[in-house]
């Protein structure tokens, strides 16, 4: 196929090589010249030729996206499709999937999951879209996913960034019960090597997985962690996660407490913590820090894995 990609950050760049390697033609537009095919988005959708003309934006969530996405619908027409494969909100997606579908776009909400190990290993995909876009798209999802699998049609327009909303929440879980766990072993009294016990977990384990790899990589590189910063940003997936579940009454206390602990971890001095130290001196005659006696590391416990 010939298709247009918008965006050649992280995930985009590897994505248009592993396409090229299958035998796609990419024509690609990014912001840095240095990297881009064309110099506008309007030169993508030119170079394209007949319809369908495909064009898939891995852009940021948020304004980037929408922007692109307006763009492209005034310069396709009725038959072309565009791919979202960015993290939009799925509120978003079924919004623009409609106003393009008025002007005869076909419109693809497309979860990726792989980061920049996709080049080699493959992308997970969750689309979400009509049928016949989709199977448009087929031989793209299928020299995206790695050859045992990873692609999922999960439903129609806005499913696929749901389903990976629900995804990245999971992920928010996992890390953080990998990183409670490696704290625990860290502050054992009886001086267990905490990093030879999460290697061998990679082995034979229940709780062996990618994400165990990936801190068991990072560890080997920076032994205890000992040069990363205790605080770790939420992308907004986590939120938005939690937001579902109390709009639908599914409890997620796994997720909603793995997404607070990342708000925690920005806190070097938290003011609820402050008020609950009051408290305690109030009613207890309990003894109050003071800032300056906060120990050095404060607010370093909670580690970004």
């Amino acid at each position: 196929m010939k298709l247009g990609l918008i965006g050649l950050g992280k995930m985009g760049a590897h994505m248009r090589t592993r396409l090229e390697r299958a035998g796609h033609e990419v024509v690609a537009f990014d912001r840095n010249p240095e990297v881009s095919d064309v110099a506008t988005i309007a030169d993508v959708v030119d170079t394209l030729g007949a319809t369908p003309r495909v064009v898939w934006s891995m852009v940021p969530s948020g304004d980037p996206t929408e922007e692109t996405i307006a763009t492209l619908g005034d310069l396709l027409g009725p038959g072309d499709i565009v791919v979202d494969g960015g993290n939009s909100n799925y509120h978003d997606s079924i919004r623009r999937g409609s106003d393009l579908s008025d002007k005869g776009i076909g419109f693809i909400d497309a979860g990726v999951s792989g980061g920049v190990w996709g080049l080699e290993g493959g992308y997970c995909l969750m689309v979400g879209g009509a049928d016949e876009h989709v199977g448009v798209l087929q031989p793209v999802f299928d020299a995206l996913t790695p050859a045992d699998g990873g692609f999922a049609h999960v439903g129609p327009m806005g499913s696929g960034h749901f389903t990976k909303m629900v995804h990245n929440g999971i992920e928010y879980g996992l890390m953080h019960a990998y990183a409670e766990g490696y704290e625990l072993l860290a502050a054992a009294d009886i001086d267990i090597d905490a990093d030879a016990a999460v290697q061998a977990w990679r082995h034979g384990s229940v709780v062996r997985s990618w994400l165990l790899d990936l801190l068991v990589l990072a560890l080997e590189g920076d032994p205890g962690l000992e040069s990363i910063a205790g605080r770790a940003h939420d992308s907004g997936e986590g939120r938005w996660t939690v937001q579902e579940a109390v709009r639908l009454a599914v409890p997620l206390p796994v997720i909603s407490a793995s997404l607070f602990a990342r708000f925690s971890s920005r806190q070097l001095d938290s003011p609820a913590m402050k008020v609950v130290a009051a408290l305690r001196n109030q009613f207890g005659g309990h003894t109050v820090e003071s800032v300056e006696q906060r120990p050095s590391d404060a607010g370093a416990q909670v580690r970004e894995i």
